[in-house]
């Protein structure tokens, strides 16, 4: 068996297990062991995949296999990574395991809520080892379908209405994929589905100007693309804790894979065309997103809208279709994914003590439970771009790329995307400030604990992943800007 297909099969063991189980006890220990072994998968298949690099290996995608599916319209399972997908799967798997321990004391019906999780994680990993449009479109309805229960039913605050919203707003942007999809299809001839014969055919320029947007928005909905971006703080901040870590950390990443992997790389005139339109709206994103951050009052807000402004990011760098800028943006997704995860762990965690995420009734967490207060405000540093952590090297990436565009346009886009460094620096240092410092003004607050041993280890291994990425960025870098070449130079010519 192909090793891609282990993180398949391991989740799908995982549901089996969990349906078996009957007590929460076993569901804690299938968790467990099935986040253990997807971890340890994907930390094997890196290693194995940097050393075939280094080796000498050319192809665009390794470790790849193709099986027919369904033969009259040529789809195939097909798959294959490259770097970037590599590094994705990384941090999928990291996310999943810490959100196993983020979610130890969940109640009630734990064992439903994991099953719905699982299969979660089990469109996420297909999703990012998938090279044929049409498994690759499967797999990223099996990731978005469960959120709805996630939300609707373990979820808080008006958790109905987040949940129809999310759903909605996704489905209508994968009504467009869909559309899109079929439109690259029978523009490269009707053929194939796989996206590395795909590109070596010529789709007709009409047709990418057509269908190339269908596409782009189709994932930008995901990626929080103004002005689509609504349903996105209100999911985050009515999902249970490892919900939100692992829709931001990693659901939202399919959204600006999508863009650069089908969209852009497959329709690379179409990309020409339009870029300048949804560079404006990217823009937006990014400013946007961090001015409302600034005026959210529940941290859980605060947090999403940062990242609407962060996400929107990826999505303007990719668009300045330069390597060093795809490759801060591929940085980005990791960076973001990292630190968001953390922040909602340890928002969540706060919350369960608290029972409010109303900056305005928090005060002097640092005292009562400094362990989580600490963390938190290495994600706050983290995420404004302090030196030494993952969001200063991904930042600087992406405007360091960005800016080597000579032309007037592009660079006043650059500009503009770099306030929001200025405005992340405000409302991060301001609730840091505002509920970890000062006297605590609740008797009831002077009761509470720190964090818990599985909390701990859960904050611990996305802190270690975090200051990892921005101590040593080179290795990571290093093996997403081989595999950004060949989709920049598909899209420079």
């Amino acid at each position: 068996m192909n090793i891609l297909s282990l993180f398949v099969l391991i989740p799908l063991l995982m549901l089996l297990g969990l349906w078996i189980a009957r007590n929460v006890n076993q569901v804690r220990g299938v968790m467990v062991v099935g986040s253990s072994m997807l971890l340890a998968l994907a930390a094997y298949l890196t290693v194995s995949y940097i050393g075939l690099r280094n080796g000498g290996a050319t192809e665009e995608m390794l470790f790849t296999d193709s099986i027919s599916w369904y033969a009259p319209l040529h789809i195939c399972y097909s798959v294959g990574v490259d770097g970037i997908s590599v590094v994705m799967l990384l941090l999928s798997a990291i996310i999943v395991f810490t959100g196993t321990f983020a979610s130890w004391k969940l109640k009630p019906m734990t064992k439903e809520y994991f099953l719905w999780f699982t299969l979660l994680s089990t469109g996420v990993f297909g999703f990012f080892i998938s090279t044929d449009l049409f498994t690759m479109f499967m797999f990223y309805e099996v990731a978005l379908i469960p959120m709805y229960l996630l939300i609707g039913v373990w979820g808080s605050g008006k958790k109905e209405y987040a949940a129809m919203k999310l759903t909605l707003m996704l489905m209508g942007g994968s009504a467009f994929l869909l559309i899109g999809i079929l439109g690259i299809f029978y523009g490269a001839g009707g053929e194939t589905m796989n996206i590395l014969e795909i590109v070596k055919l010529q789709i007709p320029t009409e047709m990418q100007r057509i269908f190339f947007p269908m596409v782009f928005l189709g994932f930008g909905v995901l990626g929080a693309l103004f002005p689509f971006h609504t349903w996105s703080p209100d999911g985050h901040a009515s999902a249970p804790t490892a919900v939100s870590m692992l829709h931001a950390g990693v659901l939202m990443k399919l959204g600006g894979y999508g863009c650069f992997r089908i969209a852009m790389y497959l329709m690379p005139t179409g990309a020409a065309i339009w870029g300048d339109f949804f560079l404006i709206l990217t823009t937006i994103s990014v400013v946007y997103g961090a001015f409302s951050a600034v005026v959210q009052t529940d941290l859980k807000y605060i947090n999403a809208y940062s990242s609407v402004s962060h996400c929107g990011l990826v999505l303007f760098a990719l668009l300045m279709m330069t390597k060093v800028s795809a490759t801060g943006a591929i940085l980005q997704m990791l960076s973001h994914g990292l630190m968001t995860a953390l922040f909602f762990a340890l928002i969540g965690m706060i919350y369960g003590r608290t029972h409010t995420r109303d900056i305005r009734q928090l005060s002097g967490l640092m005292k009562i439970m400094p362990f989580l207060a600490v963390g938190y405000v290495i994600a706050g540093l983290a995420n404004l771009g302090l030196p030494g952590l993952s969001g200063f090297v991904a930042e600087m990436t992406v405007f360091v790329g960005s800016f080597q565009h000579a032309d007037l346009f592009h660079r006043v886009c650059t500009i503009i995307a770099t306030m929001s460094i200025v405005i992340t620096a405000v409302y991060i240092l301001r609730v840091v400030g505002k509920i970890l410092y000062g006297t605590c003004t609740n008797p009831e607050h002077l009761k509470l604990t720190d964090a818990t041993w599985d909390e701990r280890f859960a904050v611990i291994c996305l802190i270690l992943a975090v200051a990892g990425l921005g101590l040593a960025p080179y290795w990571v870098s290093h093996v997403i800007s081989g595999s950004v070449e060949p989709i920049i130079s598909q899209l420079i010519h």
